[in-house]
């Protein structure tokens, strides 16, 4: 059996819009399923919105997420967690680091780390920050 680790983000109405942002940047099958869909409707102004979606590339990329209803309490919280992505090679890194740094918060500019080719932090439109980096051998060795 293999164990596999997926983020989740929870958001209060955006998870849409953050999932077609996510596979703008990264490509792959978007799949949302509404309240409405699943036949679990409390407030019909929310019926439309996302209980379960994902993002699923065939280079391994995969983030979930939902819409916290609105009778459930939500924060989105200030560094409650960050999502980390790693590439092989600077080249990919940086078109992904093109794509989520517009109209985001530049954290960390992209640059050169001790550890990594590249090294950046960057909040997006939706708040999830991400920390993006060139994968080394953890021994200081870069890759290019």
């Amino acid at each position: 059996m293999a164990v596999k680790s997926v983020t989740h983000l929870n958001f209060r109405g955006e998870a849409r819009a953050a999932l077609e942002f996510y596979r703008s940047v990264f490509g792959g099958d978007l799949t949302a399923l509404t309240y409405k869909d699943a036949g679990n409707v409390q407030d019909p102004a929310h019926a439309d919105q996302v209980m379960w979606g994902q993002v699923l590339a065939g280079d391994g990329f995969h983030v979930m997420a939902y819409d916290v209803p609105a009778h459930m309490p939500y924060d989105q919280g200030d560094n409650a967690f960050f999502l980390s992505l790693r590439g092989e090679t600077a080249q990919e890194i940086t078109a992904c680091w093109e794509k989520l740094s517009a109209g985001a918060d530049i954290v960390q500019p992209l640059a050169p780390a001790q550890w990594s080719a590249l090294y950046g932090m960057v909040r997006d439109r939706f708040g999830v920050v991400w920390v993006v980096d060139v994968a080394g051998d953890g021994n200081g060795d870069r890759q290019a």
